[in-house]
């Protein structure tokens, strides 16, 4: 099973996820994870996101062919990560858990996120700063989110207050089907 939590910055995907992953009873693997490990360890590219977004596929294509089930979670915007996703569809049964939030309290969110982690380590490779200085509309994430559109089961999770339909629910839309 793979199980993907998407959402825009400041939806609370990355949360999410971890707490899904134990109760589901498998691993996550969260893309700025990735990223931050990449950046630390002092990878250089002329183009970071692509081996980001690379190394992360290499990682889920390893698990899923090793039969692991995996929660994967990344913003997963349409046109960037369809493609790296749709070949795996064939390989294990995916279902995309897709959180949502008012893009104002994505901001507060992202905004807190900023202030908690100045000086400090981690999240130094995100562009947080910049997605609070870019205008809001289109083209912004905060505002201008395009959702994964794979014929897939998924479902919708209001994060604004806890998550809505609750983590018990989650858990039991992503848990891999009982053989018999």
């Amino acid at each position: 099973m793979l199980i993907v939590v998407s959402g825009g910055p400041g939806s609370g995907k990355t949360t999410l996820a971890h707490a899904l992953a134990r109760a589901v009873g498998c691993p996550a693997l969260c893309r700025d994870e990735v990223k931050e490990g990449l950046v630390h360890a002092g990878t250089a590219a002329s183009n970071p996101d692509e081996v980001v977004r690379a190394a992360f596929f290499d990682a889920l294509g390893v698990l899923v062919r090793a039969g692991v089930s995996v929660v994967a979670e990344a913003a997963f915007q349409d046109r960037l990560w369809r493609p790296g996703l749709a070949p795996l569809t064939g390989l294990t049964e995916l279902r995309i858990v897709h959180c949502r939030v008012d893009p104002a309290l994505a901001r507060a969110r992202v905004r807190a996120r900023l202030a908690a982690r100045a000086g400090q380590a981690g999240r130094s490779a995100h562009a947080d700063r910049a997605l609070l200085e870019a205008p809001p509309g289109p083209g912004n994430l905060l505002d201008d989110f395009a959702p994964l559109s794979l014929p897939v089961p998924r479902l919708c999770v209001d994060t604004t207050d806890g998550y809505h339909p609750s983590l018990a629910d989650v858990a039991a839309f992503a848990a891999p089907a009982a053989t018999p």
